[in-house]
């Protein structure tokens, strides 16, 4: 089994999947706080609206969603036509494409936990910070953030994890194109159908492994700024 990760086109693959899964992990992280903080603050116009867009991914099948995007997105979508027209952006079959995947596929999964941290926090924080001067962006950032790191880790490992595993969305978008746009989750889902379950289960145990070290390293992270504070 283990020649099978000496393989040009496991190695390819692989690649190809840390480097989504990276920025994947920065995206969620980014676009997490940001919505998290957002839709936890309550009695604005559009936050429903807002709510049920990124809750939509989740209960949503991933063919459809990846079908409506593609829709959008495509050469010939009101989107994907513009992008590439105007600044010779191809989002569908590319690189772009499987991140915008691996990125919707797994944002409810890391929104939700941060909402529920930012509305769970003490607003007597708030309050207290507010008195001394500081501004919201300085209260989020100086107050509120340090006190959800535990829902932070848990809402990206549930967010890579799920990203890890999306096969429809990315289907759609990337296009499973060999050598171009076959991430891991494809290759086994390429090796079930083609009968080679040897390569899947080796597949399959590394991303397993990947995933477990995920985990580790953010509750590690989550741990040791805990002891800090």
């Amino acid at each position: 089994m283990l020649s099978i990760l000496s393989e040009a086109s496991t190695q390819s693959t692989l690649w190809l999947t840390l480097k989504v899964v990276l920025a994947t992990l920065i995206l969620h992280l980014i676009s997490g706080l940001g919505l998290g903080y957002v839709l936890s603050r309550r009695g604005w116009f559009g936050r429903s609206a807002l709510d049920a867009l990124v809750t939509l991914p989740l209960v949503f099948p991933p063919m459809a969603t990846g079908f409506l995007l593609l829709m959008l997105l495509g050469r010939r979508g009101p989107i994907g036509s513009r992008l590439a027209d105007w600044f010779g952006i191809e989002i569908v079959f590319s690189f772009w494409g499987l991140l915008l995947a691996s990125f919707v596929a797994g944002l409810p999964l890391v929104v939700k936990p941060i909402q529920a941290g930012f509305e769970s926090v003490s607003k007597r924080l708030s309050e207290a910070a507010q008195t001394l001067g500081k501004t919201e962006f300085e209260i989020a950032v100086l107050v509120l953030i340090p006190n959800i790191r535990g829902a932070i880790a848990t809402g990206l490992l549930l967010g890579i994890g799920r990203a890890l595993g999306e096969v429809g969305i990315t289907l759609m978008l990337g296009g499973n194109i060999a050598g171009r746009t076959v991430t891991a989750s494809l290759d086994i889902y390429n090796a079930v159908v083609s009968g080679d379950y040897e390569r899947a289960g080796m597949l399959s145990l590394m991303l397993g492994a990947v995933t477990l070290l995920l985990f580790c390293l953010l509750r590690r992270g989550a741990d040791g700024l805990d002891k800090v504070s």
